[in-house]
């Protein structure tokens, strides 16, 4: 688990760094060439920098042990992140937005090859970002390691839409084609749809769990059929479970034969959470409460 966490960071880190140096390049080249859709994605990249720092703040504190005013631990932080994250690529999205519907009523820019390599070296720098990341995130089930995963796949869109656009207005420029030299901001409201609703699914995400919604059926089921392999479980009252970032907790109500001592009730109890545990390494508390059970199974 530590050694996934370094790794987790130590990702975040490269991501902040290329966030940072492709945001200098595309807002440089972008005011060069005068490219409404490179300038955009520069701005994107900026916002990707804030995102990132919160990222970054944010699985550090996730880390944290539980205290006396965080009992549950400081997983949350990470859901968080997350949540800053769509909401500036929401921002960015609605930005791309207005200025390439402004970019559409002036007379059109001139496409630059310089434009179309920046993109492409962008676009090429993000997909390998995105899997790395999202590969990273998964095996360490790191939300907001996700999150900067889903980040950078957003940029492979803006940059992918970017190569679409300043090509299209390359051929316009070359063969006199009027709406081609338009392909830029068109480009441009093309990727923000896509921008925009990838930060509505984070976004939906996120305030799922903060508001403690439960973890998908499926998930439930397998805690189910873990718990009522027990022995000495009769009936199953109620099962709960809740994402807390990169860790589940899990809340049980079982009925047990009433005439335990209350060693055998604690022995019952551990046994349900270590098989919890050993199937499901993303669940890291069991909250288990015994009720009595009778022959008759009447309390």
């Amino acid at each position: 688990m530590k050694l996934a966490w370094k790794s987790s960071i130590f990702a975040i880190w490269v991501s902040l760094i290329s966030n940072v140096l492709l945001t200098i390049v595309k807002f440089i080249v972008g005011l060069y060439t005068r490219s409404q859709v490179l300038i955009a994605d520069a701005l994107h990249n900026a916002g990707d920098v804030i995102a990132t720092v919160a990222t970054l703040t944010s699985s550090m504190v996730s880390k944290k042990p539980a205290d006396e005013d965080h009992p549950y631990g400081h997983g949350k932080a990470e859901v968080i992140a997350s949540f800053i994250v769509a909401i500036i690529l929401a921002v960015a999205a609605f930005y791309m937005v207005y200025h390439s519907i402004v970019a559409l009523f002036e007379p059109a820019v001139k496409a630059s090859l310089i434009a179309l390599v920046a993109a492409f070296v962008s676009f090429v720098w993000k997909q390998s970002l995105y899997l790395y990341c999202i590969q990273l995130g998964k095996s360490s089930n790191s939300k907001s390691l996700i999150a900067t995963a889903k980040d950078h796949l957003a940029d492979v869109y803006a940059s992918l839409a970017a190569i679409v656009g300043i090509g299209a207005g390359l051929l316009g420029d070359a063969f006199s084609i009027q709406f081609l030299k338009f392909g830029d901001p068109i480009a441009g409201i093309i990727v923000s749809y896509f921008v925009l609703k990838l930060a509505y699914g984070m976004a939906k995400e996120s305030i799922g769990i903060l508001m403690e919604q439960n973890v998908p059926m499926k998930e439930l089921s397998q805690f189910h059929h873990i718990v009522e392999a027990i022995p000495e479980v009769k009936r199953i009252d109620r099962i709960r479970a809740r994402d807390h970032g990169h860790y589940i907790i899990v809340d049980i109500r079982v009925s047990v034969p009433n005439q335990l001592t209350v060693k055998e009730g604690h022995d019952v109890s551990r046994r349900i959470k270590e098989s919890i545990i050993k199937e499901n390494p993303d669940v890291e508390e069991v909250l288990i409460h015994l009720n009595p059970w009778f022959p008759d199974n009447k309390p």
